[in-house]
């Protein structure tokens, strides 16, 4: 039996799991909260560890007939995967605005039209997978990539489609089963996903989702020795427990995780782009692990360049996301409000000196002023810590090895920003320990280029063919060039 669909902003969407190609109703609940205005969304279904059995039962089951398909023959179930979240698009963007507080803007303009080809890319790129051979004088090696089985794609609240979408759609690309254990704090675009599979065709059980808690669900499936792999974005601690528990099964772990990224602005840099891309870093309430949160300035120019952010933040609109004007929106939830604010007030008591912001903002319990702190020391909590709020930090440099020392400073290694000449800014990116580093840009992606970071920040690659190297089994056939014939030698 189902339950009663929920109506977000006149969307129905289920509350229940989706198993083997139906929807499947938990026995627990949990409840949720919008962050624009803390109104009850509904109740959503928390699996069992009887549920998680069977989405993997179901995932099995469905695996050999999907892997059997050649890429080309998957292919068109997944172009009519995305084309039925093209279909739903003001579903999905008004639905995750209302659940999570992402900006409008940003998912109709951006992350909808990303969600598809996220889907779309990854099974054209999976036909350039069949044909892969390296020749040598003792024989010619066919390179396979063979679906790999059952993977569990665990994804986090601050961008539940894209991120489900980037990682689901080289997953199934590559002939693999899905079960997605949406975020427990924002879980309903996930549901519409389902929702989209179904009527797109794709067989039952390719793909599944379970909601639930962490502490619960994500548990129990990701300590199943059925999995083939584990796909996780999110925190540090949830990481460490996560590859912990799939380690003991020996299952393959691809972590991205948090950032504490730096924004470089050099002496010779364009102050006004650079001042106006800083600004950015506070869209979605800086609720971004790619945002560049330590700015770095060379002494020489800081009072010109904060003079100058300064400008551009006060333009910034802090509002309903809903609002297609609005830039700066909530905090996903209370939780977090909490521990954001807890930042900034034991900085401010440990010295830190506020250029702006640092207080609730008046629009509603969830939202935090745009928020600049100075007068910091390299061992700062708040500069070696990730805030995942609007809260950005400022330190200056004398020259390029200080910048270089103090940009690569923290154990995080996701991204970073540089702005200077563009000779010199691509020098000291070149310097700088992450995983990926914009010069006089911010926010360009590929989805042929690798994406992940280094230390603190992940492990592994997602984009392009890492992302198949992961979801696959990469397998060498080996065709001697001669015929071979076995010989033995005894002493």
């Amino acid at each position: 039996m189902t339950s009663p669909l929920l109506d977000v902003a006149g969307v129905a969407i289920s509350p229940d799991h989706y198993i083997g190609g139906r929807r499947v109703a938990s026995a627990a609940s949990f409840a949720l909260q919008s962050p624009i205005d803390q109104r009850l969304l509904g109740h959503v279904g928390e699996a069992s560890a009887g549920e998680v059995d069977a989405a993997i039962r179901a995932a099995q089951a469905a695996f050999p007939a999907w892997a059997g398909l050649s890429a080309a023959e998957r292919q068109p179930m997944l172009n009519r995967f995305a084309d039925e979240i093209g279909k739903r698009a003001d579903d999905f963007c008004v639905v995750e605005s209302n659940d999570a507080g992402v900006l409008l803007s940003r998912m109709r303009h951006g992350v909808v039209p990303r969600a598809m080809l996220n889907i779309r890319w990854f099974a054209e790129h999976a036909l350039t997978l069949q044909d892969r051979t390296i020749t040598t004088e003792q024989a010619t090696h066919h390179v396979r990539h063979d679906p790999a089985g059952v993977v569990a794609i665990i994804t986090p609240w601050n961008a539940p489609l894209m991120l489900a979408t980037w990682k689901i759609g080289p997953a199934l690309a590559a002939g693999n089963t899905v079960i997605l254990k949406a975020p427990e704090w924002a879980p309903l675009t996930s549901s519409l996903l389902a929702d989209c599979a179904d009527a797109a065709g794709l067989p039952p059980g390719v793909f599944n989702l379970l909601q639930g808690t962490g502490a619960n669900t994500g548990a129990a499936l990701v300590s199943d020795p059925r999995l083939a792999r584990i796909s996780f974005t999110g925190s540090v601690p949830t990481a460490k427990w996560i590859a912990q528990a799939a380690g003991a099964n020996l299952v393959p772990c691809s972590l991205e995780l948090g950032g504490k990224s730096p924004f470089i602005v050099l002496e010779d840099a364009d102050l006004d782009n650079a001042a106006a891309t800083g600004a950015l870093m506070y869209r979605n309430a800086g609720q971004v692990c790619l945002a560049g949160t330590r700015f770095l300035v060379h002494e020489k120019i800081v009072d010109r360049y904060v003079d100058a952010l300064r400008g551009y933040v006060g333009q910034l609109k802090v509002g309903d996301p809903r609002d297609e004007a609005t830039e700066v929106g909530p905090i996903v939830h209370p939780r977090q409000v909490e521990r954001v604010m807890g930042f900034i007030n034991r900085a401010v008591v440990g010295g830190a000196q506020l250029l702006w912001g640092g207080k609730p903002h008046p629009f509603g319990a969830q939202y935090v002023e745009p928020t600049m702190l100075a007068n910091l020391n390299q061992t700062d909590e708040i500069v070696q810590n990730e805030v995942f709020g609007p809260v950005l930090t400022l330190q200056t440099f004398a020259d390029d090895d200080e910048a270089i020392t103090l940009a690569n400073g923290t154990d995080f290694g996701l991204g970073g920003v540089c702005y200077g000449e563009t000779a010199h800014a691509t020098e000291v990116a070149g310097q700088v320990r992450t995983g990926f580093i914009w010069v006089n840009s911010f926010g360009i992606r590929d989805l042929a280029a690798p994406f992940g970071g280094i230390k603190r920040s992940g492990i592994g690659r997602e984009g392009g063919d890492w992302s198949f190297e992961f979801f696959c089994d990469v397998k060498d056939v080996v065709v001697p060039a001669k015929p071979f014939r076995a010989s033995f030698s005894h002493r």
